[in-house]
């Protein structure tokens, strides 16, 4: 089998919410998404996605998914997409770097993998691991009450995870920790995301001022180096998300013992392919993880999906269904949220079928 031919699509994701809101004023209204297709020689196509967190949150952004591609598609033409492990290694021996462009690609190899073998992704990734799939709520930044109110309605459809974003100022803050968590019942988690929006000190502070609280600090200071500094003066239990990023980087936090949780983003690590080799290290050292991405619709949700329900559930300490942030579906298949729970498709492939209305024309063709 060969790759005939790879297609990008540009969909625009706008929120239900209207707008999505992180530490230091950060803000999305509408996601800017990409979604890729791998034709073959066989008649069968693959499709991935990638939908960065606007260009602020990691290093990648959205018009460098599609030029990142212009750039690696025409080495992979020709190229056999099930050979997913020597696909990498051709995209990273033309494309240093970059893990986000990659993650479509990948994606969609797994795609066309699952189709030609009538596999689920899940169970190419390792197998199914309980009925469903536990879901958090990411609760945008907003006023103390308002949060609350948000949380509250969240509740009534299901979930029982909420990750808060902060990282704004320490004393409002506080008051958000605080307020969400009294909302809670004892059984619900609460992590508080600062997205590294505090200063060492600052982050310090806040947790000693919520010590008596229920709540998981997660990312609080930009660098690495930071966050340890804060670990070390933090009873909480901690997760860190934007500094892993690579297997070094996993490996380095479990030798520090620098973090109880980690978060692995697929295009942060390039794929499902490196997905799956950082999921089964932590298996391997006995580390939990919150297993998503930085953003996207359906076919993205499906790739969660298939990788959280390919996890030993006790490793899994949540994940999430961009999909149904969004007020725009790109795919039909894409998993669907019951009681604050989704579960990965058994279909071949991803399970998913986009809808070729939405995506329109090609934007990029190779």
């Amino acid at each position: 089998m060969k790759i005939t031919s790879i297609k990008v699509y540009k969909v625009d994701l706008p929120l239900k919410e209207g707008a999505y809101k992180w530490s230091a004023g950060k803000s999305v209204e509408t996601f800017d998404s990409s979604v890729v297709q791998i034709d073959t020689d066989a008649g069968i196509s693959g499709f991935g996605e990638v939908c960065p967190l606007g260009p602020y949150y990691l290093p990648s952004y959205a018009r460098g998914v599609r030029t990142g591609i212009q750039e690696l598609g025409p080495h992979l033409i020709g190229r056999n997409p099930l050979e997913i492990g020597a696909l990498n290694t051709v995209m990273d021996y033309h494309l240093k770097g970059h893990p986000y462009v990659k993650s479509p690609i990948d994606m969609a190899c797994w795609d066309i993998l699952g189709k030609v073998t009538k596999q689920s992704v899940c169970t190419l990734l390792g197998g199914r691991y309980g009925e469903t799939v536990d879901l958090y709520r990411a609760i945008s930044q907003l006023p103390p009450e308002l949060m609350k109110e948000n949380v509250l309605q969240y509740k009534k459809e299901g979930y029982k995870k909420f990750q808060l974003k902060v990282g704004g100022n320490p004393d409002e803050d506080i008051a958000r920790i605080r307020t969400i968590r009294k909302a809670l019942d004892p059984g619900d988690v609460l992590v508080a995301d600062a997205n590294t929006g505090w200063l060492p000190h600052e982050a310090i502070r806040i947790a000693n001022a919520v010590q008596d609280l229920d709540v998981y600090i997660e990312q609080p200071c930009l660098s690495y180096d930071e966050c340890m500094h804060v670990r070390q003066h933090c009873s909480k239990p901690f997760v860190l998300d934007e500094n892993i990023d690579d297997i070094d980087s996993l490996v380095r936090a479990h030798v520090d013992r620098a973090a109880d949780v980690v978060n692995l983003k697929i295009s942060k690590l390039g794929g499902l392919t490196k997905a799956k080799q950082a999921r089964d290290l932590c298996v391997t050292f006995g580390l939990a993880m919150t297993l998503e991405d930085t953003w996207g619709s359906d076919i993205v949700t499906a790739a969660i999906a298939h990788l959280a329900h390919s996890t030993p559930e006790k490793y899994r300490f949540t994940t999430t269904d961009f999909n149904s942030y969004n007020t725009v579906s790109i795919a039909a298949g894409g998993p669907q949220r019951v009681n604050g729970t989704m579960q990965a498709s058994t279909e071949p492939g991803l399970g998913i079928t986009p809808h070729p209305e939405v995506l329109g024309k090609a934007i990029v063709t190779i």
